[in-house]
């Protein structure tokens, strides 16, 4: 089983591949721990990869190739492996799809564990480490009981200088510049799988467990070896390598094993998968048989939605026409109100008018009499 990881920081992928270790006994094959391992221990490629580092620069790809083809010749890694961290880089991935196909391991599955950018957000800036017992929390998820203060030992709780929304936002836009066409890469070789890296641990495990199982072909578990005893010039033969398959079979006349032969197991697979059809036709034959009744409790279905969708219609419709007609009374009666006040200013002014006409006339009479006198 040959597995590389992809998932953006704090997708969970690390935790994911310890549990996938765990469950199928193959390494975890992480470059930053090769890179620290080999710097560590003075091999020659890790003398040149703490020289570029200590130059400032990124170690190269070939450095990182060979460090990863001397871990796949260590015997845990003979039946797998997961790769975690790299490739980063389309480049990186045909340079390490050529190394394989040398190696006779090519890669089998690409498994994407996907998360939602704003959730992540919230995974990385939410994170606080205990300062004494190293205990780690989630503001966001998982809490302390009183905040800034570990549950279990009752030390300080930090959070890593680089956990900040900038730092982290550049991470995830590095990330997804260099992820996006490397998904395409596996996508077009038909290795990619994704899997929702939310829920529980114990879920998301089992769904990973579910696509592995189900997109890798099943002949792996019979754990194929070449015959040494090939003729020369002749195709090779798969040998069971498992105690059950090595059995003698009546007409062989072999007494050290049982050859497997694809042919064989091509007929093994054909008995299986008749069962398999007839169950499929007779379900194909009675969904066909429902369908005309599916279609017309449909039909009525929809009919009704209709008719309810009038009748909601026409409810909300008339409170809606006697709020208008309201409105329009209310208006028509403010007009007349100001009709009828403008009307009374009129005849105020009117006789306001007369009235002064009056003054002046009596006052024109008794200066006139005045003037005769």
């Amino acid at each position: 089983m040959r597995i590389v990881l992809l998932g953006a920081p704090g997708s969970g992928k690390g935790t994911q591949a310890k549990l996938l270790v765990e469950k199928y006994k193959i390494p975890q094959i992480s470059t930053g721990d090769l890179l620290r391992a080999a710097v560590s221990a003075g091999t020659e490629l890790g003398r040149r990869a703490k020289a570029a580092m200590d130059a400032g620069q990124l170690v190269s790809d070939d450095i990182v190739l060979g460090m990863i083809q001397d871990r796949l010749s260590q015997p845990d890694a003979k039946n797998g492996f997961i790769l975690d961290g790299f490739p980063r880089s389309n480049p990186q991935a045909q340079a390490l799809d050529s190394m394989l196909a040398r190696l006779g391991q090519p890669l089998q599955l690409a498994l994407l564990v996907d998360v939602d950018p704003s959730e992540l957000m919230k995974r990385l800036t939410g994170r606080r480490t205990c300062e004494k017992c190293g205990q780690m929390y989630n503001v966001y998820f998982s809490p302390p009981k009183v905040s800034g203060v570990c549950d279990k030992c009752g030390g300080k709780l930090m959070q890593r200088s680089d956990d900040n929304e900038e730092t982290i936002g550049k991470r995830l836009k590095v990330y997804e510049e260099q992820t996006a066409p490397l998904i395409s890469y596996y996508r077009m070789q038909n290795k990619l799988r994704r899997v929702a890296g939310v829920g529980s641990m114990q879920d998301i495990a089992r769904e990973i467990s579910h696509v592995i199982e189900q997109h890798i072909h099943p002949l792996s578990a019979l754990k194929p070896a070449i015959t040494a005893a090939t003729p020369s010039g002749a195709k090779p033969r798969l040998v069971a390598q498992n105690k059950a398959a090595a059995a003698p079979q009546a007409g062989t006349g072999s007494a050290g094993g049982a050859r497997v032969t694809l042919a064989a197991h091509a007929g093994e697979s054909a008995k299986k998968a008749a069962p398999k059809k007839k169950v499929a036709a007779k379900k194909k034959a009675t969904a066909k048989k429902a369908a005309p009744k599916k279609a017309a409790a449909k039909a009525v279905t929809k009919k009704k939605a209709a008719v309810k969708k009038k009748m909601v219609g026409k409810k909300k419709a008339a409170p809606k026409a006697a709020t208008k007609k309201k409105v329009a009374a209310k208006k028509k009666t403010v007009a007349t109100k100001k009709k009828v006040a403008v009307k009374k200013k009129t005849v105020a002014t009117k006789k306001k008018v007369a009235v002064k006409k009056k003054v002046a006339t009596k006052k024109a009479v008794r200066k006139s009499a005045r003037g005769r006198r």
